[in-house]
């Protein structure tokens, strides 16, 4: 069983939209459970999230048997006037990382400049 995340004051860089997103561009078969507890998020606030982004264009999904596939729109663009004409694959370029690395730690990843 998953465990509900404790929930989280103050800001953070990253909205839980957009972690949500990096773990479906990782995963197109993840199931809402996973991405709850990768992304620290509750089930039905992943659900919210899925919807909104279908809503908007950025994700659709299909189903297939009990699990859903989805599918991002790489070339829309993201909805801040800041980031005009930036593509959604831009940002998942910097979010999405190789499974591998993510497992084996920080030691794995490259140093930042």
């Amino acid at each position: 069983m998953v465990e509900v995340p404790q929930s989280h004051r103050g800001w953070t860089f990253i909205t839980s939209h957009a972690r949500v997103l990096a773990a479906i561009a990782d995963n197109p078969s993840i199931r809402v459970r996973e991405i709850a507890a990768r992304c620290h998020l509750t089930e039905r606030a992943v659900a919210r999230i899925i919807a909104d982004l279908e809503q908007a264009g950025y994700l659709s999904h299909t189903r297939e048997g009990r699990t859903n596939t989805y599918r991002i729109e790489p070339d829309k663009v993201l909805r801040h006037p800041a980031e005009a004409g930036l593509p959604v694959a831009s940002l998942l370029s910097l979010l999405v990382q190789d499974e591998t690395a993510r497992t084996k730690g920080p030691a794995a990843r490259s140093p930042v400049a």
